[in-house]
């Protein structure tokens, strides 16, 4: 198993998983790909790369029915499952473990190992101890160009799950990070306290 993971969404993890994939697809195995339906920006039936690259895939709310819906038959004859976004799978650990120690898939997979207050997201890490090849991937720093391992959030949504990519995210180094924190939470408090004021102010 294959896992390859990012601290920020402009990581790509997805252009790192390519590799392995078209190598499989060039030695003519049998592969497919499953994102989470949670993420519809290019559409349900592909995963794309920020540099374009697209690739066509199953898009499921959980792992546990993508063998029901591939059909049982064909699931036998994959020889390789690549799971993208895989963030967002409740089941990931399960599905990884049945489908390569019991099925003898090669499984590739692509993520976030953490949310953008630096909070373990999903189940990521959780199958580092599956895996046979880990990679790490980082970015470069927005604000000076060192190197980036954190995120932050440019928008002002709370949630952790918000699906988007540089419009929402930016990759950062520890320093900028945690000045971004501050500047965001600053912004915040100003932001509630005129709200506040101006509700006072109403007669």
């Amino acid at each position: 198993m294959i896992l390859v993971y990012s601290p920020h969404p402009r990581g790509d993890s997805t252009s790192h998983v390519l590799p392995p994939y078209m190598s499989c697809v060039i030695r003519r195995n049998n592969v497919a790909v499953i994102k989470s339906n949670k993420d519809t920006r290019y559409g349900l039936d592909s995963i794309v790369t920020h540099d374009g690259v697209k690739l066509p895939c199953w898009a499921l709310p959980n792992l546990s029915s993508f063998k029901q819906k591939f059909g049982l038959d064909a699931y036998d004859q994959l020889d390789v499952i690549g799971i993208d976004e895989a963030q967002f799978f409740e089941d990931l650990y399960d599905f990884c473990c049945e489908a390569a120690d019991h099925d003898g898939k090669k499984v590739i997979v692509a993520g976030l190992d953490g949310d953008y207050l630096r909070r373990s997201f999903g189940s990521v890490l959780d199958i580092i101890p599956l895996a046979d090849s880990v990679t790490k991937l980082t970015s470069r720093c927005e604000v000076c160009g060192k190197r980036a391992c954190f995120t932050l959030r440019k928008t002002e949504e709370m949630q952790t799950e918000v699906i988007g990519g540089a419009d929402v995210y930016m990759p950062v180094c520890r320093q900028h990070y945690v000045s971004g924190q501050v500047a965001i939470k600053t912004a915040r408090l100003v932001l509630e306290s005129q709200v506040q004021r101006g509700s006072c102010a109403e007669p």
